[in-house]
């Protein structure tokens, strides 16, 4: 009789000891993080969502800017206002910084992101991304692969975004030059004629 309950205290013990455990719930953050502040727009994320919100505490509207990859990082958001043929628009900035790296590869890419939103249509008028790139790479001189050096390279990628006194939109990279002007009654940007 003790024997048998010997036995049932063991299996009771060993039973439970390596039975199956509770995972734990992971929880999606709900809180807002704040990037930046104008006038009565903020920049925020919002779970894995930037957005641009309009108005006051109350009563807010909304414009997505982008869906966010958990693995990047926003820095340096800003937001500053100009008139572009008698529209009041927002231009929504930030940078993304990007590292991958290898045994004998390492790039740098930090990414400019800019986004031009009327506040009046509730939209997104010009996108534009201009990324350079930093890359250190170690190079073998021999075929035993004996002797080596390192070399680092810039690229660049993309538009440079500037906008000039007027409001219009100038977009250069090395081998070309966009300027584009606001049309009102599109709500968008279009090429504009060169003076």
């Amino acid at each position: 009789m003790k024997r048998t309950i010997a036995i049932w205290i063991v299996l009771i013990c060993f039973t439970s000891g390596y039975g199956q455990k509770k995972k734990p719930v992971k929880k999606t953050p709900t809180t807002t993080s704040i990037l930046a502040k104008t006038e009565n727009l903020t920049a925020e994320i919002v779970k894995s969502n930037f957005y641009l919100f309009i108005g006051n505490a109350t009563k807010k509207d909304t414009i997505l800017i982008k869906a966010l990859d958990v693995n990047k990082m926003l820095t340096d958001c800003k937001i500053t206002s100009f008139t572009a043929k008698g529209n009041k628009l927002y231009v929504v900035s930030w940078l993304e910084k990007t590292i991958t790296e290898t045994k004998l590869k390492k790039e740098e890419a930090l990414t400019t992101f800019t986004e031009v939103c009327d506040i009046s249509s509730k939209s997104k008028v010009l996108s534009n991304a201009q990324t350079t790139t930093k890359i250190t790479e170690i190079v073998f001189l021999d075929k035993n692969q004996t002797v080596s050096e390192t070399r680092e390279k810039l690229r660049k990628e993309g538009f440079e975004f500037t906008i000039t006194a007027e409001g219009d939109v100038i977009l250069k990279n090395k081998a070309q030059e966009n300027r584009m002007s606001y049309s009102g009654t599109d709500k968008k940007f279009v090429s504009a004629k060169k003076k």
